[in-house]
């Protein structure tokens, strides 16, 4: 049967001509599976080409909804060509407005609470298996937040080094001293604070994190403990020399009820790390990271709300590091170690999970090069 490509073209060339009436063009092209036929879209040879497989492709295609044109590709109803980052780049070429699902993403927490929507959210992300993440994250520290580079031919590895000792140093920590780590992940600060003889506790809400985390604790005979709990939950019997908070502020959206919990847990003259990514408009990232790679009401770090609100709050702020480069840094070879590791990924865990996370890790890459997302770590002190 033919595929029928006319709804599709019709529709690409009316916003082609519209999206590049005033900047440089990119040109690319449209082909459908099977019998081959080819529509091109501006000058010059194209730099990638959308590949339609079936009339659901068509559709997609046809409706310049970009959660559609996505989930076409996750599905294989359309698949990809050329320079995947020319496409990445064109993003804004489609559409993404979808008001009832950005609103859902706040009413839940109304309905279930806070804490129970944020373990249910966080295990869609975090609970895959373990070896998945493994494949594209640093082989020394498995840290799934940027590392600080000191040069851009740097390795991953020394990167994310530098970063732990950073976030250490800065709220001066040593042997013995009692720390709170928010988000354990895959280990990377409870094995470097663990090996210094710090006691870490690590909070996690991910089950395959915390098992990995307790298996790490275990072989190391690390003097730190694993709690599957939500920070909210937390209530130690005694309060902690510092906390550090490697990508976690994300999925911490209410800043001041964050601080409040921090000041609950710290010792007078305690200090915090944190970095995240950021972005200048809270809760503005696109429908396809809400819907497939971070659901729930988590925001990348909105810097000026965030530090407004530590203004009202008993915390001094010691100090503001710009990361944007570092994190692009990092995001790249994330999705560099992702792309080599592809025939594995699609292997074990389907084709779908791979494309899934190379939108994500190249998409995030390349919004970090282009300033449309930010990166900082900072660090507060409670007065003594």
């Amino acid at each position: 049967m033919t595929l029928v490509l006319e709804p599709a073209v019709q529709a690409l060339e009316r916003r082609y001509r519209a999206f590049f009436a005033r900047g440089e063009e990119v040109p690319f092209a449209v082909r459908a599976a099977g019998d081959g036929s080819v529509h091109r879209f501006g000058p010059g040879e194209p730099r990638f080409t959308l590949v339609v497989n079936n009339p659901r492709g068509v559709s997609a295609l046809a409706s310049l909804d970009l959660l559609g044109v996505t989930t076409a590709y996750l599905n294989g109803d359309v698949d990809l060509e050329g320079d995947f980052l020319a496409a990445i780049n064109v993003r804004d070429f489609f559409s993404d407005r979808h008001p009832l699902q950005y609103a859902w993403r706040f009413v839940q927490p109304l309905l279930r609470g806070q804490v129970k929507s944020d373990k249910k959210w966080i295990a869609q992300h975090y609970d895959y298996d373990q070896d998945f993440y493994l494949l594209f994250l640093d082989r020394r520290h498995r840290c799934y937040s940027q590392g600080v580079f000191a040069r851009d031919d740097e390795p991953l590895e020394d990167a994310m080094t530098r970063k732990l000792d950073f976030a250490l140093g800065a709220v001066g920590a040593r042997p013995g001293n009692r720390v709170l780590d928010i988000g354990g992940g895959w280990g990377a600060m409870t094995e470097h604070a663990g090996k210094r003889g710090i006691r870490l506790t690590s909070l996690t809400i991910s089950k395959e994190s915390e098992a990995f985390l307790k298996a790490l604790v275990e072989r190391g005979r690390l003097p730190c403990e694993v709690r599957r709990e939500h920070l909210f939950e937390h209530q130690p019997v005694e309060r902690y020399d510092a906390i550090v908070n490697l990508g976690v502020t994300e999925h911490l959206p209410d800043y001041a009820a964050t601080l409040r919990k921090y000041d609950a847990l710290l010792k007078p003259g305690a200090k915090i790390y944190l970095d995240a990514s950021a972005t200048r408009r809270k809760g503005g990232h696109a429908t396809f990271l809400e819907k497939y790679i971070y659901p729930g009401n988590g925001s990348l770090m909105c810097l000026h709300e965030y530090l407004a609100e530590v203004a009202k709050s008993p915390f001094y702020l010691r100090g503001v590091w710009d990361d944007r480069h570092s994190y692009y840094l990092t995001l790249k070879h994330w999705a560099e170690n992702l792309d080599r590791g592809r025939a594995e990924v699609e292997r074990r865990w389907g084709k779908d999970l791979y494309r899934k996370f190379q939108l994500y890790l190249w998409g995030a890459a390349d919004g970090m090069r282009l300033d449309r997302n930010q990166a900082y770590r900072v660090v507060l002190e409670k007065p003594a």
